[in-house]
Order: C-alpha cells, then sequence, then structure tokens
C-alpha cells in the first residue's frame, strides 16, 4: 500500500489504488491505454510520463496524495 506518491513513483504502484487510478484517468494519462506501456509500468515514473505529455504534475501529486490519504 502507497503511503505517498511523488515524481519518483512507479505506475504500476499507483495503480494498485482504485482511487488513484480513477485520478490518473482522469488526467488522461496515456500509458494506462498504451499497449507497448502495458509491458514497461513497472520502470514508467510519474515525474517522466508528466514531463513527456506536459501533465501538470503538481496538481496530480496532490490529488494523488490526498486519496490515498483517505484510504488509510
Amino acid at each position: 500500500m502507497l503511503k505517498e506518491v511523488t515524481k519518483d513513483t512507479f505506475l504500476i504502484e499507483i495503480l494498485e489504488d482504485n482511487k488513484a487510478k480513477k485520478i490518473l484517468e482522469k488526467y488522461q494519462l496515456p500509458c494506462l491505454n498504451c499497449p507497448f506501456a502495458s509491458f514497461g509500468l513497472e520502470r514508467l515514473k510519474l515525474g517522466e510520463v508528466c514531463e513527456i505529455y506536459q501533465i501538470d504534475l503538481e496538481n496530480l501529486l496532490k490529488e494523488l496524495n490526498e486519496a490515498i490519504k483517505s484510504n488509510q
């Protein structure tokens, strides 16, 4: 179970939490639906993906961490 999401958190870890997964879907993270990315989710870091696709990392982290805290 995740305690905190950072830019260095691997996507595969985030996807284990249903609330967090829905937030990634809200931000339309392309890697979630990419057949090629599914082979490398354990190596993709959130910060790298956000940088590549110009996703607001700061707001995404805030939402993800709020969701995770509400699960605890």
